[in-house]
């Protein structure tokens, strides 16, 4: 178990709260993270933090429950990211506080939020009873899934990531090329409670032409690794940037939903590459 002071409540027993409760919140240094990977922090700091919370609700002035879905837009250049289970206590307090009207929750969340990151924290709110309020899309570009279905090759579980596999598909030089790829097969382990993250995972690159079998390997190569999911995002970035040193890179992942919350973080190497929100069927 990892001390407290480093991941607050994750991992730990704790009760609802039943009045709103701010206090809950709890920042995670980015810069742990960041430390261990190849990148300076500031290549890793362009994109966004996209939070999917399902299981939103509070009290209008009549004591009467309103529900909703929202996203959270937190910046890559924020110091902090906010620990999962503290957002969910936080929402779970709001469900027996009063507010005046939607833009006030709107108004609460976001000066909560943006006090604990220490940046200017977004949330979007959505109806529940409009169809295709909050839409469901696919990832784009081809699917590598299948990519080593023909190697012959048995794929070991391995203890942590190797990006040994990462390679050009020809080691005659060729000319870059926008390549845009997809897993669903993304998968790591909280560092806390080692429960499994599933994500899908979105790699636009403009290299020379990958190995999507080197590539699904490495992609594999996760299954054992503990980490948040913006480190698990931000190490794939990392990696590829120093495998294959590309012109434009986009990483982004969708992770699965777990305790009404889905953690979308996206990383670009240039501002003008950062793609909307979305969100998958498998959310």
């Amino acid at each position: 178990m990892k001390p407290l002071e480093t991941h607050g409540i994750l991992g730990q027993s704790t009760s609802y709260p039943k009045t709103y409760a701010p206090d809950m919140l709890y920042p995670i240094p980015r810069a742990l993270g960041r430390a261990k990977l190849a990148l300076p922090a500031d290549a890793l700091s362009i994109g966004m933090d996209w939070w999917q919370v399902f299981e939103m609700s509070w009290l209008n002035s009549q004591g009467i429950s309103q529900v909703a879905m929202a996203r959270l837009a937190i910046p890559a250049t924020s110091d902090y990211i906010v620990e999962s289970k503290s957002l969910k206590l936080y929402f779970n307090s709001l469900n027996f506080t009063e507010f005046d009207n939607q833009q006030a929750v709107k108004a609460a969340v976001e000066k909560d939020l943006s006090a604990c990151l220490k940046t200017d924290v977004t949330l979007e709110i959505f109806e529940v009873n409009i169809a295709n309020s909050l839409p469901i899309s696919a990832p784009q570009g081809d699917c590598i899934d299948n990519a080593l279905d023909n190697s012959g090759k048995k794929i070991a579980i391995v203890s942590d990531v190797d990006s040994s596999s990462l390679t050009v598909a020809n080691q005659v030089a060729s000319d870059s090329q926008l390549q845009i790829l997809h897993s669903h097969l993304l998968r790591s382990n909280c560092p806390v409670t080692n429960q499994p993250d599933w994500g899908t995972l979105e790699i636009q690159i403009d290299s020379q032409q990958i190995d999507c079998a080197g590539l699904l390997e490495y992609i594999l190569s996760f299954r054992q690794h503990n980490g948040f999911h913006e480190q698990c995002v931000e190490q794939i970035f990392s990696d590829l940037t120093q495998a294959f040193a590309p012109k434009t890179l986009m990483v982004r992942a969708w992770y699965t939903r777990r305790g009404g919350i889905d953690i979308n973080p996206c990383r670009v190497s240039d501002i003008s590459l950062l793609p909307p929100p979305s969100r998958l069927n498998r959310q």
